[in-house]
């Protein structure tokens, strides 16, 4: 195989786990919606307040990071995977944010890592705000 095809192939296999990987950050903001929509009980307000907080913000964030891979990577074939409703909100969170920052080695540019900070913060000031605020 020459190189051209060796490097066209690792860039459609990089380009399709970037696709993956955009799906479950839709699928994660999908999760925390359910969730919301679900709260009840002591501290349900602060819950509910915080959700909807962090639903924008990573809602921004995502586009952001998805409109910035297309401009350097091109189309994509993005596919959201089926989303349920977290049983632990703050374990479903710490679980994304292990996850997310796993696919950190998709991104080469410093902007793209730039943008996947502001995505990490977020879920952290999240999952303080779970933890801490009632």
């Amino acid at each position: 195989m020459s190189t051209t095809t060796e490097k066209n192939s690792k860039t459609v296999a990089t380009n399709a786990k970037i696709g993956t990987f955009i799906g479950k950050l839709f699928s994660f903001n999908s999760s925390l919606k359910l969730f919301h929509w679900h709260i009840t009980g002591k501290g349900s307000y602060a819950q509910h307040m915080a959700l909807d907080e962090a639903i924008d913000d990573l809602l921004d964030i995502i586009d952001r990071i998805t409109e910035t891979t297309y401009a350097v990577k091109g189309d994509l074939a993005i596919t959201i995977p089926e989303t349920k409703v977290p049983t632990n909100i703050v374990n479903h969170c710490e679980d994304f944010y292990n996850y997310v920052n796993s696919q950190r080695p998709l991104f080469e540019e410093a902007f793209s890592q730039a943008i996947i900070d502001d995505y990490t913060e977020a879920i952290q000031q999240l999952i303080y705000r779970l933890k801490r605020l009632e």
